[in-house]
């Protein structure tokens, strides 16, 4: 027997008997990391009164295929003119859809499904097109495991994680066990950038850890070992939250370690990261 999303919220608290839509957000124009951090905002903006005769909605996020992944259940409390939402700084694309949409949408979250953020995944159908639907039967795929914090791995070039971030991944290795077996497969060449400064850092990983194996030594310290990071971090010890990490090419793990730090040498040289950055060498 085939489980339905509706069944497993109905556990939780899910009321289906008032007004309300389910929302399948996908968005080529971001990798699904940055999509995923700014969700909450981006589909409060609106071009169309889209959410204006519902009570709530039910939000997903586009996975491979007609996959989709659950985030949230939200209260519509209301609407006013997409020129009176707020544009913060640290997201730049918000001042695109203000000027996009014409609608934003006053949104509420409710704190008893937040358990299973990122832990449903469902079946959407063919329509994905159709992104906004009403409340219908949604065949639930998988429940992944608790404790489960970031999204399915997708592809290596296509995310950046926060220093929390990365701290929840080796927090529960069990529960993100498809990152843990993509990112100890390939060694390669990573960035760390200082959001607040734009400071940038470029390392490389080897060996048998991969490069899971090097940044369980970041989330363990912060600074992994780097005489730089580990200088700035004695002065200041909240340091590491500004850090977002990236990949910039992936390798074999069977790669000469000679050749890896040729590679990285070459990308320190082009981001300038021995000049002006966080690299000392």
């Amino acid at each position: 027997m085939t489980l339905d999303v509706v069944d497993i919220l109905k556990l939780f608290g899910f009321d289906p008997t008032l007004r309300t839509k389910f929302v399948r957000h996908q968005d080529d124009r971001y990798p699904i990391r940055e999509f995923l951090h700014w969700l909450e905002l981006y589909q409060s903006y609106q071009s169309k009164p889209r959410f204006h005769d519902v009570v709530q909605i039910v939000s997903f996020y586009g996975l491979p295929g007609t996959r989709a992944g659950f985030y949230g259940v939200y209260r519509v409390l209301g609407h006013r003119p997409a020129r009176d939402g707020p544009t913060p700084e640290m997201c730049p694309s918000s001042q695109q859809w203000q000027g996009e949409c014409r609608y934003f949408y006053d949104l509420d979250l409710d704190p008893r499904f937040n358990e299973l953020r990122n832990r449903l995944i469902i079946d959407w159908g063919r329509g994905t097109r159709s992104w906004v639907q009403k409340l219908s039967s949604k065949p639930l795929l998988e429940i992944q495991e608790r404790g489960r914090r970031l999204p399915p791995f997708e592809d290596y070039l296509e995310f950046s994680l926060t220093y929390h971030e990365l701290r929840d991944l080796f927090g529960n290795e069990e529960a993100h066990r498809d990152w843990r077996a993509s990112l100890s497969a390939v060694a390669g060449i990573y960035l760390i950038l200082a959001e607040d400064s734009g400071d940038l850092y470029v390392g490389s990983a080897s060996g048998q850890g991969g490069i899971w194996g090097r940044w369980r030594e970041y989330a363990a310290s912060g600074h992994g070992g780097n005489a730089k990071l580990r200088e700035l971090i004695e002065q200041n010890p909240a340091y590491p939250a500004r850090f977002r990490f990236s990949l910039l090419q992936i390798l074999p793990k069977t790669m000469a370690v000679d050749e890896i730090r040729r590679r990285e040498g070459q990308y320190k040289v082009r981001f300038g990261t021995r000049a002006t950055g966080l690299n000392v060498n």
